[in-house]
């Protein structure tokens, strides 16, 4: 630190030790003020000019020093100076102090922070040249948010110390004239009685609704700059729009028609989206006849000796569209007609923040709704990689065409399509090799777990590569080969079909949002806030539309909240809640998760404990042989709240709903103990698990006593 910054936090310090030293927050209370009033008014009446400049000097010296207090120097402008004079003054002063502590907080950490988080902060500070006067406005008008901790987390960005001081001002100034205009009451108080003045109470009801209606004119704030010009229509064919019919729009379609709203959804494709016909229903499907083929083989650890089982490819497929086949009428448009939908077969195209141009076989008419739900999903990603569009490849939304197994199969991505592919294609018959540019499988879970899948896969004879990059596809002599480089080696791998399994990317454009200028975030999904809303508040997204999360549940989870908030946000608003939303991984052993896991955990500076409880002591997993796995629990140290749990092994997604339930409604871990588990049971390593976190926080004191109670009771 250089010489100029250690004098200025050493006056600081000095500054700030001195005032306390002195009793000076005992004068800064409304007591105190109350108690020197009468001196106060003397000295006022007589010397006026004085009373102003040193009342301003003081007030920009608390302010510029963060010291507590500000809140009753307010109230004290509008006891001595009165509602105007309060006012003018205390605007300037204390804009001035928050001023001068923002430099100050510049000058001594915004570069080391800067240079050290430079990184992390380039979102915000993106984000501050942009809309930093505007943000910074929002701040100071919703009083919500600390005086003093605004101007020094103001201080570490690259807004201007010109637009700092104006948008501080204008922002201040409303919520200054309600406090000034409270302490020009409270000169009329000489007794507990006065307390009930009707002046006093109407000061003080302002103050407790001043931060609703901050909010009120923010809202409006932000509804004019995001609308902009667009005409609004008189009247609104409907309550609510739904821009895609997958697992998301479906529930919106639902929650809006449950609630008696008049709502539309278009699709463009099938009722049902990717879940239905290329995700979840097929995949599943496939697990379950490539699961049937393991257990056939394993069937000599139970005593039964089965013939080698053929495998009838073909068959297999058929019998996933037939699946498929089974669950569409759950989503078919006959059935949500039924329920009060009107659904139709079309591209929307946002045409304004409430119409849309709806384009069907049958010509095209735009449709006016007062909001809107975006639910259009996503499609796999494909990366540009050299010759991959030459050789032909394979994603999640085609492998279900395929009629004949590929004998190789090589897969890009470890993560969960690509290890649940694997290993069921593995199963049926296919020479699986798995390609990971990353040190381990399933990076978003904890070591042990990847640890324990790439050894399942090794028995299983699958081939993993980890830390290969591909480069490039070639077809030599008629055979096609993967060109990867492995910490700087090349090497070459052959195969007869690749499935690019390295996620999947939002679909944000074909519906007019670029018309729109619809935000996206940096993860290239619709950005969203708390409430599902796009950056114009009748405009909602869920689903992989908005990510973060690419799950069908998580989608039907934002899709409540998108509905209600889309219909009933102008009484009350609801924030998507992620606290308890689980994920499972259908490989077997299964992982599932709820909340965090260890690595989250510790990104996050997170503190906790561990409980983990293995599946090899299970009886019931030991009679049906897959004693494999564990369950592990994330608690906060010294509770039984749970943070988060981890489980690998046998019905793992089954197993997690018991966490889940007791995540949602705030349950710890003495209350799974304290329940009753069916023996034997797969279930019962939940409660074993809690019983491993008690045996750790055990009373020993008690115990001790106890101990001594029997004792006694021997004699």
């Amino acid at each position: 630190m250089t010489l100029p910054r250690i004098l200025l936090l050493s006056f600081i310090a000095v500054a700030i030790t001195v005032f306390f030293a002195v009793g000076g927050l005992d004068y800064l209370t409304l007591d105190g003020l109350k108690a020197q009033q009468e001196q106060l008014f003397a000295w006022r009446d007589g010397h006026w000019a004085m009373t102003v400049l040193l009342y301003s000097l003081l007030y920009i010296i608390v302010t510029a020093l963060s010291l507590p207090g500000a809140t009753v120097m307010t109230l004290a402008g509008g006891l001595l100076f009165g509602l105007l004079w309060g006012t003018i003054i205390v605007s300037f002063a204390s804009s001035i102090g928050a001023t001068l502590a923002f430099l100050a907080a510049r000058f001594l950490f915004r570069d080391p922070i800067q240079r050290h988080f430079g990184d992390r902060l380039k979102t915000i500070n993106e984000g501050m040249a942009r809309e930093g006067a505007f943000y910074l406005f929002t701040l100071r008008l919703v009083p919500l948010f600390p005086f003093f901790v605004i101007n020094l987390v103001m201080g570490l960005t690259h807004i201007s110390t010109r637009s700092f001081y104006t948008v501080s001002q204008l922002g201040m100034l409303a919520g200054t004239i309600v406090y000034v205009n409270a302490g020009t009451q409270l000169a009329g108080l000489d007794s507990l009685s006065g307390i009930l003045s009707p002046g006093l109470i109407g000061s003080f009801v302002l103050l407790g609704l001043f931060p609703w209606l901050a909010r009120t004119v923010l809202s409006t704030l932000e509804a004019r700059k995001a609308y902009g010009n667009w005409p609004k229509p008189q009247h609104f064919d409907n309550n609510l729009l739904v821009i895609g019919a997958g697992s998301g729009g479906l529930v919106s379609a639902y929650i809006a028609a449950a609630v008696r709203a008049k709502v539309t959804l278009v699709e463009q494709q099938h009722l049902g989206g990717d879940c239905l016909y290329t995700g979840c229903v097929p995949s599943k499907a496939l697990i379950r006849s490539a699961k049937a083929v393991a257990q056939i083989r394993r069937s000599g650890e139970l005593g039964i000796h089965v013939p080698v089982a053929e495998v009838d490819f073909a068959a297999v497929m058929a019998r996933v569209h037939a699946t498929i086949q089974a669950i569409a009428p759950h989503d078919s448009p006959e059935r949500y007609q039924d329920l009060g939908v009107n659904v139709i077969h079309g591209k929307a195209t946002l045409l304004s923040p409430w119409s849309v141009s709806v384009s069907t076989d049958s010509g095209s008419q735009v449709i006016t709704s007062r909001a809107i739900i975006i639910a259009t999903g996503a499609k796999p990603f494909v990366p540009p990689i050299p010759g991959l569009a030459d050789i032909g490849y394979l994603t999640s939304d085609t492998l279900w065409d395929l009629q004949e197994q590929p004998k190789r199969l090589l897969i890009l991505g470890g993560g969960p399509i690509g290890c649940e592919m694997a290993q069921a294609f593995a199963r049926l018959g296919s020479s699986i090799t798995l390609v990971e540019r990353l040190p381990r499988l399933l990076a978003g879970e904890d070591s042990e777990v990847s640890e324990l899948i790439h050894a399942r896969f090794w028995q299983e004879g699958i081939t993993v590569l980890l830390e290969h990059e591909a480069t490039a596809f070639v077809i030599e002599n008629g055979e096609k080969i993967l060109i990867c480089d492995q910490q700087g080696q090349s090497r070459r791998l052959g195969f007869d079909q690749v499935l690019v399994a390295l996620g999947r990317r939002a679909t944000v454009t074909g519906f007019g949002g670029e018309t729109l200028g619809l935000k996206l975030s940096e993860t290239h999904t619709l950005a969203t806030n708390g409430f599902q809303a796009t950056n114009y508040p009748n405009i909602f997204a869920c689903g992989d539309v908005a990510g973060p999360y690419q799950f069908t549940h998580a989608a039907a989870h934002q899709a409540w909240y998108a509905t209600v908030n889309a219909l009933f946000g102008q009484v009350k608003k609801f924030r998507t809640d992620y606290t308890a939303l689980p994920h499972t991984t259908f490989i077997d052993p299964e992982v599932a998760r709820v909340g965090l896991n260890e690595q989250e955990a510790q990104a996050q500076g997170i503190a906790y404990e561990t409980s983990t409880y293995p599946l090899a002591e299970l009886d019931r997993a030991i009679t049906d042989g897959v004693a494999h796995g564990f369950v592990k629990v994330l608690t906060v140290p010294d509770t039984d709240k749970i943070l988060g749990v981890t489980i690998v092994g046998e019905q793992a997604g089954e197993l997690l709903a018991e966490y889940v339930l007791a995540m949602t409604h705030k349950l710890g871990l003495n209350k799974i103990l304290g329940s009753v588990h069916s023996y034997p049971t797969l279930a019962e390593a939940n409660k074993y698990a809690a019983g491993v976190w008690k045996r750790a926080h055990a009373p020993q004191t008690l115990l001790t006593l106890v101990a001594a109670y029997h004792r006694w009771r021997r004699h």
